[in-house]
C-alpha cells in the first residue's frame, strides 16, 4: 500500500474516531439526566429511561468501534496495516474502503462469521 492510500485511510478513520467522541461527549452533556420534573406520569419517566438505556447502549458499541478505529491507526502508524491478522495476507482495497477499522479479509472474517454461526 502506498503513502497516499495509508494518508487516506488514516484521514478517514480520524474522521471517524472524531466523529465518536462528539457523539459521546453530547451523551454526556445532555442524555445522562433525567429531569423527573418534566416528565408529568410513570410511563413518561419509563419510555425517558428505556430511551436513555439505548442510548447507552449504542455508545457502549460506539466504544468498541472506537477501539477498532484506534487500533487501524496504530497499525498504519506501524506499517501493519492491511494485513489480516487471521491469515497474514493482504486485506483487498474494497475490503478497506468499506471497513477501514477491519482486521481480517472477507475470506478469514466468512470462516469466523460461520464459526459463530455454528456454536452460536
Amino acid at each position: 500500500m502506498n503513502k497516499a492510500q495509508l494518508k487516506k485511510f488514516k484521514n478517514l478513520l480520524e474522521a471517524k474516531r472524531l466523529e465518536l467522541v462528539k457523539k459521546a461527549k453530547q451523551t454526556l452533556d445532555e442524555d445522562m439526566t433525567l429531569d423527573v420534573n418534566d416528565l408529568p406520569d410513570e410511563m413518561d419517566l419509563a419510555s425517558s429511561e428505556y430511551l436513555q438505556s439505548f442510548t447507552f447502549r449504542l455508545r457502549g458499541r460506539e466504544k468498541s468501534f472506537l477501539d477498532k478505529i484506534n487500533k487501524a491507526l496504530i497499525k498504519i502508524d506501524e506499517g501493519n496495516f492491511g494485513i489480516c491478522e487471521e491469515c497474514s495476507e493482504e486485506i483487498s482495497m474494497k475490503r478497506l474502503e468499506a471497513r477501514p477499522e477491519t482486521t481480517l479479509c472477507i475470506r478469514c472474517k466468512e470462516d469466523q462469521e460461520r464459526v459463530e454461526k455454528d456454536y452460536g
